[in-house]
């Protein structure tokens, strides 16, 4: 899976200038948490919620409401952004966007195509991936199988479960040698008593 399969295309941006009020009001119009930063179609930064936050005059200040908004139209996003934010590109793997968000602990990355923003991806489209890459959203029946670590072992789960007339709907393997393997309802019982007969299941 790429990461242009699962990121938002065409993203809402903001470019430096604008100010945090503008920002604001966009992020909860759109329920985001976050929105790239653009200059002259180039990606120069990234701006989150949290980061407009700290910019912003506290809660607990004496300056009137006039002040306060005078203060938040003033400030401009690039007082608040994170400048050449990391990025990821929209032909990687989706375990690489993952693996650098994790390794940066960033909650999302710009997607670019080249040197051309096209998307962006969140920790909320890798938790997406996960779960189709499972199928718990697909009805079916789950098999947890512990292989042998050798050459063919797979190969013969596979050809058992369909000897028994099941219908593999996702696979997964683990480096540990388990097998997770998710198939459809019809003929499951009896898939389940080939794979237990065959000592692949417990």
């Amino acid at each position: 899976m790429f990461v242009k399969d699962k990121m938002t295309p065409n993203p809402v941006t903001v470019t430096p200038d604008v100010s945090i009020s503008t920002a604001f009001g966009i992020m909860k119009e759109q329920s985001f948490r976050r929105l790239p930063v653009v200059q002259g179609g180039k990606l120069v930064g990234i701006v989150t919620e949290k980061e407009l936050q700290q910019v912003s005059p506290s809660k607990a200040t004496a300056l009137s409401v006039f002040e306060l908004n005078y203060l938040l139209e003033k400030t401009t996003i690039k007082d608040a952004m994170s400048r050449d934010p990391i990025t990821v590109q929209d032909d990687d793997l989706i375990e690489k966007a993952a693996l650098l968000m994790r390794t940066n602990k960033v909650g999302a990355l710009p997607v670019m195509h080249g040197d051309r923003l096209v998307g962006v991806i969140t920790e909320s489209d890798i938790f997406d991936a996960f779960i189709d890459t499972m199928g718990f959203r697909n009805p079916g029946v789950r098999l947890d199988l512990r292989l042998e670590n050798r050459a063919g072992s797979v190969a013969s789960v596979i050809n058992a479960i369909s000897q028994a007339g099941g219908n593999i709907t996702h696979l997964t393997m683990h480096g540990d040698g388990e097998l997770i393997v998710r198939i459809s309802e019809e003929n499951s019982e009896t898939v389940v008593k080939a794979l237990t007969d065959g000592g692949y299941l417990k």
